[in-house]
C-alpha cells in the first residue's frame, strides 16, 4: 500500500507543478486530493475517507473496493458544488458535509445513502479554485495525532477544531484520476 501512496504523491508533485493555473477539473470528473503544508506534501499519501471523516496518513482507510484492492486514498468528484466519494455500489452514494456551527467547529465528514443531515451540516459550497479544494471560499486545516497517528482534516476558521491542538493550514489540491477505483468507505 505504501508504494501506491508514494506513487500517487510523486505523480501529484510533478503534475501539480507542470499544470498551468488555468487547468481545471470539470464537474463529474473524478480526482484524488493531495495535502500540502508549507509547500511540501503532508505525509506520503492522498486524502483518505474513514469513520465518517477525512484524514491524511492513516495506515489504512479500510475501504471496500469491489474486486479491487483498497488504494488507501479516496476518490472524489464534484456535482453542483457537492463533494462526493466515488463509489462502486449504486444507491450507497457518500457525500461530504461541513458543520461550521459552534458545536461542529468546522467538522468535515460524510454521510451514506439516504442518511439525513445534521441540523447545521452543509453539503453545497465545495469548489476547486486553481484545483485547490475550498468550501465557500475557505481552505482546510490538518490536525495531528488523530486515529492511528493520522491527521484529521477540518475547515479553517477555528483555532482548535474539535479541541485538537497544533492544527495547521493546508492546501488541498485535486489531481484528476483517469482510471478511478470506486470504493465504499466505512462508517
Amino acid at each position: 500500500m505504501q508504494l501506491k501512496n508514494l506513487a500517487l504523491a510523486s505523480v501529484a508533485a510533478t503534475t501539480s507543478l507542470a499544470l498551468p493555473a488555468t487547468t481545471s477539473i470539470a464537474d463529474g470528473t473524478t480526482f484524488a486530493l493531495i495535502t500540502y503544508k508549507d509547500g511540501e506534501l503532508l505525509g506520503n499519501a492522498g486524502v483518505q475517507a474513514a469513520l465518517r471523516s477525512l484524514f491524511v496518513n492513516l495506515p489504512s482507510q479500510n475501504a471496500t473496493c469491489g474486486d479491487n484492492p483498497d488504494p488507501n486514498f479516496a476518490t472524489f468528484y464534484l456535482n453542483d458544488q457537492e463533494l462526493n466519494l466515488f463509489g462502486y455500489q449504486r444507491g450507497n452514494q457518500q457525500k461530504i458535509f461541513v458543520d461550521r456551527s459552534g458545536m461542529g467547529m468546522g467538522k468535515i465528514g460524510y454521510i451514506t445513502g439516504s442518511e439525513g443531515l445534521g441540523r447545521y451540516w452543509e453539503t453545497q459550497g465545495w469548489t476547486l479554485n486553481d484545483n485547490q479544494l475550498l468550501f465557500k471560499g475557505t481552505a482546510l486545516q490538518a490536525c495531528p495525532n488523530s486515529i492511528d497517528g493520522g491527521w484529521s482534516l477540518w475547515l479553517q476558521g477555528v483555532a482548535k477544531p474539535g479541541y485538537n491542538e497544533n492544527c495547521t493550514p493546508v492546501v488541498v489540491t485535486a489531481l484528476e484520476t483517469p482510471d478511478p477505483i470506486g470504493c465504499f468507505y466505512k462508517n
